[in-house]
């Protein structure tokens, strides 16, 4: 079915359309001032697909995705010059160093809830690298579809950049072709579809995915400033966001200030009105609305849980059993969690057992908590006192591990992501020593070991 498209760009790619800095660069600039030009239709889009603002679609997609294509854009050439390394005694006379090299044709499947920034971002590395792109956006966010394949037309040839829309078959039929890379953001179920089927022909991937990333506030945290951060980090996006905090573990003795607190921050952002409030998002269709409602349909509401046909209030539960459905899978919706503990010990022994999530948040001031934290947990991202903002960081890498991802992005690991880095002896030929040569007699082998010490 996509046998053409991908031959295509296959050739496209083979005859070294994309290798030079120059194309490179000129390709990301057009695609900068692309979408530049495009910002009030990219906005307009957001809003359709998932009730964004003006303001919330800049912060949370346009700018992000302008931040790394300036990045890539400064860095680049620095990026694609191959790194002199040092050469052993036993490779002299030679000169060593690793050549960063494009993959090939990429696949990129993006999802619904940050729809322009999830496909653009890593696309953007794969340009900057070299590659070719097939993007498969997500079905459900049509509107951003339209005006994303726009900006891609208005820049790249199809045998360069392509997007391909459809569902759940198209998808499957781009997975039976052979990429030579694929770079996945979804859900951990999806994940394992995806991996499973790029084994089939040995094809690498990037799993960015998800999973239960806890909120931790510790005793000695400034309780005001964490409810403001972890209401900022829940409910942008009304919580359809994959590092959101998907559930609060709290010292008993903080609990009803923390209520508090998040309470007041909730009417600061949206008024006392957010299902009315043009500020506050959507979900994104009503296969997902219908599936939050169950989520906490039968639990006990401390505050919340009204909704209207398309919006659900922000809503805190009271959790006393871990074993609900609500805390068996991520939520992916405004539903916030609050279980709380007495002593240190019991979170890092319901850590323990809980998946590596994808973002870890720890409020406290305590050292050693940190390092403990630190040293005996493990998560794809964490920020002590804060939410969300290490994505912001284009200096440090994003990922899961374990079931929450694997393989990371932005910044320079964007352009590691989709590159080959190879190795390069290149031996001289003024000088042949024979001690490596048969027969390895007792005198060379004495040398050998002198060389390998």
């Amino acid at each position: 079915m996509y046998k053409e498209l991908i031959s295509k760009q296959k050739i496209f790619f083979n005859l070294g359309k994309t290798l030079s800095y120059d194309t490179r660069i000129k390709y990301l600039k057009k695609l900068k001032e692309e979408i530049v030009n495009n910002e009030a239709e990219i906005e307009d889009a957001l809003y359709k697909d998932l009730g964004k603002s003006s303001g919330e679609s800049y912060m949370t997609e346009i700018g992000p995705v302008l931040k790394e294509l300036n990045f890539q854009i400064k860095h680049l050439k620095k990026f694609m010059k191959p790194k002199k390394v040092g050469s052993p005694l036993a490779l002299f006379p030679a000169k060593s160093y690793i050549y960063p090299e494009p993959l090939g044709t990429v696949l990129i499947i993006s999802p619904w809830n940050y729809p322009f920034l999830l496909l653009l971002d890593p696309l953007i590395g794969a340009i900057a690298a070299g590659n070719t792109v097939i993007a498969k956006p997500s079905e459900f966010s049509t509107a951003t579809t339209k005006i994303t394949q726009k900006i891609l037309q208005n820049v790249f040839e199809d045998e360069y950049v392509t997007v391909v829309e459809g569902e759940v078959y198209e998808t499957t039929k781009l997975l039976e072709e052979r990429f030579d890379y694929i770079f996945f953001t979804g859900s951990t179920n999806v994940g394992k579809i995806i991996m499973n089927a790029a084994s089939k022909h040995l094809t690498p991937v990037t799993l960015e995915l998800g999973g239960k990333s806890p909120a931790v506030i510790f005793n000695d945290a400034d309780i005001k400033l964490a409810a403001k951060r972890i209401a900022f980090g829940k409910l942008i996006n009304a919580g359809q966001t994959c590092i959101a905090p998907d559930y609060i573990l709290i010292d008993k003795t903080k609990k009803e200030e923390f209520i508090t607190y998040y309470k007041m921050y909730i009417e600061e952002f949206y008024t006392d009105t957010p299902l009315e409030n043009d500020l506050y998002p959507k979900i994104i269709s009503k296969k997902h609305f219908d599936r939050l409602i169950s989520l906490y349909k039968d639990e006990d509401i401390l505050f919340g849980g009204k909704y209207n046909d398309v919006k659900i209030e922000p809503t805190l539960l009271d959790i006393k059993d871990v074993n609900v459905k609500i805390m068996q899978e991520e939520i992916f919706g405004p539903i916030l969690p609050i279980l709380t503990f007495e002593k240190v010990n019991e979170v890092f022994e319901y850590l323990s057992k809980e998946e590596k999530p994808l973002a870890f948040y720890a409020f406290t001031r305590n050292k050693e908590i940190k390092k403990r934290i630190l040293t005996t947990t493990s998560s794809g991202g964490l920020i002590f006192n804060d939410t969300l903002m290490h994505f912001a960081n284009n200096n440090l890498p994003f990922g899961g591990v374990g079931y929450s991802g694997m393989g990371k992005y932005h910044g320079i690991d964007t352009f590691k992501t989709f590159s080959h880095y190879k190795a390069v002896v290149d031996r001289k030929t003024w000088l042949d020593i024979n001690i490596r040569y048969q027969p390895i007699t007792e005198k060379k082998k004495r040398i050998i070991k002198k060389i390998n010490k």
